[in-house]
């Protein structure tokens, strides 16, 4: 079972982050794209990283915006390293300079 960082280490974490929050017991960031396509390529590639983190990110899109959620079911819906190595490696697959 994954433990809960303490706040402290997710204020860290978030430093080194750029656009990511804490926001209800999870990691959150809105990623904006040209184009529907763009978001759902982004989409694609957030999901084979994931598959290769073994963690699964909560993914929201409307048209040219994602929204990826980072929380740990067996640590209680609470942030993990899991998450916050997981928010890096979606950072590493983000092509577009952030608005």
């Amino acid at each position: 079972m994954a433990e809960a960082l303490p706040a402290e280490q997710i204020e860290q974490a978030l430093g080194s982050l750029p656009g990511w929050s804490l926001e209800e017991d999870k990691l959150k960031k809105t990623f904006s794209f040209d184009s529907f396509k763009e978001a759902m390529g982004f989409m694609v590639r957030v999901g084979f990283e994931a598959e290769a983190h073994g963690h699964h990110p909560e993914l929201f899109n409307v048209y040219s915006k994602v929204e990826v959620g980072l929380s740990t079911h067996d640590a209680g819906g609470q942030v993990t390293a899991k998450d916050t190595a997981l928010a890096e490696a979606i950072e590493s697959v983000n092509w577009i300079p952030q608005k």
